[in-house]
């Protein structure tokens, strides 16, 4: 799928692509693969990116925060050796400069070392999610929210690992799959949504997003994404929505730096997730007010059809902080509606309210591809 364009609010939007990779002999030809692919799509994105370049990459080259980045690196290194091997891979197969890549994949935990970070526009993962599971109806709806500057700047890769695990991942160029949303051949769905902890409860040095988000896609079990997740010294925090299309279990996971972790465990009332930290207590957050109103108006749209999911996730009856965002500054990037039942993932161009979907996965497919 290349080439395809749209116009949305008088702006040219490209159609999603697909890239499919492996079994490889590595992580770093699996990296490699993906990099020299996305090559062009991932140098643009470096050159275009303002917050990279204008306040992450003149801090990150400084003599004296040399020190953090190496700590960065060597953690994280040292936790994932196979995925950092991965990333090395994106690097020489993009053919880009390897201290803009690393920047990139840690961009969260370095903007919270950068003094004047709250003057910093960079609202690269806002995100919303309504979950549930009851009798009849077991649902994970997920928008897929950036600054419109990432349009044209992720795309979809389906791999096989050398372990047999195939996983398909909506990933940003130039970063490891996925900070956003991915379906594995062992029946695991993962939705993930920023928080915003205070400065005084992170801890840089520590293990960022993106390494455990990727490893995330090699879970082999319910019970073993929840462990992948609290063993990590996160740096930062992170809310993983962790789904079980085989057992149909549902988990909103908050985790803070310290090995702090919540799991609660999603029943038959309908679970909407945001911005912010909702049941991990005692987590000093910046307030915001874009997740709040979204959180408000979600909580009393009706929640009773795979339709109502959609229809909340397409919400914009706030004009200042819509649920379904046009711009000019957030987009909906894609929305994403995981069925426990049918044992699908389907991804919505658009205002999913329309329903126009491009891409449908299958469990079913997925775990008979992950043997052959």
């Amino acid at each position: 799928m290349e080439g395809g364009k749209e116009q949305e609010n008088g702006v040219e939007i490209k159609e999603l692509e697909m890239f499919e990779v492996g079994p490889c002999e590595c992580a770093y030809q699996m990296g490699f693969l993906i990099g020299n692919r996305f090559s062009d799509t991932i140098r643009r994105r470096l050159e275009q990116d303002m917050v990279l370049r204008h306040h992450l990459l003149p801090f990150a080259q400084a003599p004296q925060t040399k020190p953090l980045i190496e700590a960065i690196c060597n953690n994280n290194k040292a936790k994932y050796p196979s995925h950092w091997d991965e990333l090395m891979g994106i690097v020489d197969g993009s053919q880009a400069p390897l201290l803009e890549i690393i920047v990139l994949n840690f961009r969260r935990e370095i903007l919270s070392c950068i003094q004047d970070e709250a003057s910093i526009v960079d609202c690269t993962d806002e995100c919303s999610d309504v979950l549930v599971v009851s009798d009849s109806l077991a649902l994970a709806a997920h928008n897929e929210d950036a600054l419109f500057g990432l349009s044209g700047y992720t795309y979809l890769i389906k791999a096989k690992l050398q372990n047999g695990i195939c996983f398909i991942a909506y990933s940003h160029a130039g970063e490891l799959p996925s900070r956003a949303f991915s379906f594995n051949s062992n029946g695991l769905a993962f939705t993930m949504n920023a928080v915003r902890p205070m400065n005084d409860e992170i801890d840089p040095r520590a293990i960022g997003r993106n390494f455990l988000s990727r490893d995330l896609l090699e879970s082999t079990s319910f019970e073993d994404a929840i462990a992948r997740i609290r063993s990590a010294e996160i740096s930062l925090g992170h809310n993983y929505n962790v789904i079980d299309v085989q057992t149909r279990r549902i988990a909103s996971v908050e985790i803070a730096s310290k090995f702090r972790v919540s799991v609660h465990e999603v029943g038959a009332t309908p679970f909407f997730h945001a911005n912010m930290y909702s049941h991990l207590q005692n987590i000093k957050q910046i307030i915001d007010e874009n997740s709040t109103s979204r959180k408000r108006r979600a909580d009393v749209m009706p929640k009773e059809s795979k339709h109502d999911f959609l229809c909340v996730l397409g919400d914009a009856e706030n004009k200042n902080f819509p649920i379904y965002m046009k711009g000019p500054k957030l987009y909906t990037m894609c929305s994403v509606l995981i069925d426990l039942d049918e044992q699908t993932l389907s991804i919505f161009r658009g205002n999913p309210k329309n329903k126009e979907i491009t891409h449908v996965f299958s469990l079913q497919e997925l775990k008979e591809q992950s043997q052959v």
